[in-house]
């Protein structure tokens, strides 16, 4: 990822939010959903955090059913593709970081927007019509304040060259945004192919610790004093941990990374009507809303997140959005160089 993405990236993240204003769901489509009495939704979202709420609030809403399982991406991938090839779909809905593109390239999504999401701004909608945006997450150094005194830690990705740091640091090795070859795109993306690699080479010699953990557990060691900090995760689990005591803050470099989850109709939904209402729901104010106060940070522009500061327009820094797709084509790249620099 060099810097015509990086420039288009940033363009797309200026976007201005279509003027259409939220409505209602349309009653036929309620009719017809009510008609299906359930959908079934495969989840990448927290359970008990938003899919176990929102599936209530739902089934309260429009007297339909919601059958949600919650698997890792790679698991719901497996699983949308093993049933069609059997013959037998049993997802209406899906959603995730990687799990739709690589869905979508199997032609196993449906072309749906809901006209909830046409008065967001362009960067979360896909232009084939194939997802939407649901929520993003956004990747920062996260540092331990009992470790690191407040006001001396890294403001900038060169700030991590300095040699105080060397091997006071430490990020996920798993092949994730939120991990070492996410970080790698973003200074990628930043810096440019050949400046990018010089500085990746130059941060090599700072002896990260790599951790074969998900980010959220890397976080959760940096809230221990394992590492004083790591250098890709998501920033909102400093903000739930800080809020529940944890001596952790987030930093914001700029740009960081952000990423989009995205939600998608199955080709073959057993319960067409019920999944469009679904993702309709998600899509509204109400849906949004939810999304914000179960910690997450919605799309919608005019719904800050808990924290405003999480959201890079009313946090003051700058963000590149990825689309699935371009997480899914940058992935395998970054990780390579992660394994030829950093192991």
């Amino acid at each position: 990822m060099g810097r015509r993405l990086h420039a288009a990236c940033l363009l797309a993240s200026c976007a201005v939010a279509w003027a259409v204003p939220a409505r209602a769901a349309d009653q036929s489509l309620v009719d017809a959903a009510k008609k299906e009495g359930a959908v079934t939704w495969y989840t990448t979202q927290i359970v008990n955090q938003f899919a176990r709420p929102a599936a209530e609030i739902f089934e309260k809403k429009y007297g339909v059913k919601v059958n949600y399982a919650r698997s890792d991406a790679t698991d719901i991938i497996l699983r949308v593709s093993n049933e069609a090839k059997a013959g037998r779909a049993l997802a209406d809905v899906f959603d995730g970081t990687s799990s739709v593109p690589a869905l979508k390239a199997e032609g196993l999504t449906a072309k749906f927007i809901p006209d909830s999401a046409k008065r967001l701004p362009a960067r979360f909608i896909d232009a084939e019509g194939q997802w939407v945006a649901g929520n993003f997450y956004v990747h920062q150094p996260i540092f331990n304040t009992e470790l690191i005194k407040r006001g001396t830690e890294p403001r900038k990705y060169e700030d991590l060259l300095d040699p105080k740091w060397k091997g006071r640091m430490s990020w996920s090795s798993l092949n994730s945004s939120s991990s070492a070859p996410g970080f790698i795109g973003i200074a990628l993306a930043h810096m440019g192919e050949e400046k990018g690699m010089d500085y990746l080479r130059k941060l090599a010699a700072q002896n990260i610790t790599p951790v074969n953990f998900a980010a959220r557990q890397v976080v959760d060691q940096v809230v221990a004093g394992e590492y004083p900090m790591t250098l890709q995760a998501f920033h909102h689990h400093a903000v739930i941990s800080a809020a529940q005591g944890a001596p952790v803050e987030w930093i914001p470099f700029e740009p960081a990374m952000a990423v989009l989850s995205v939600i998608a109709v199955a080709r073959d939904a057993p319960h067409p009507n019920a999944a469009r209402l679904f993702v309709d729901f998600l899509m509204s104010e109400e849906g949004q809303k939810l999304l914000r106060d179960s910690d997450y940070i919605p799309v919608d522009p005019a719904i800050p997140a808990r924290d405003p500061k999480l959201k890079p327009e009313t946090g003051g820094f700058r963000a590149v959005y990825l689309t699935p797709e371009q997480l899914l084509a940058g992935l395998p790249k970054w990780a390579a160089v992660f394994r030829a620099i950093f192991r």
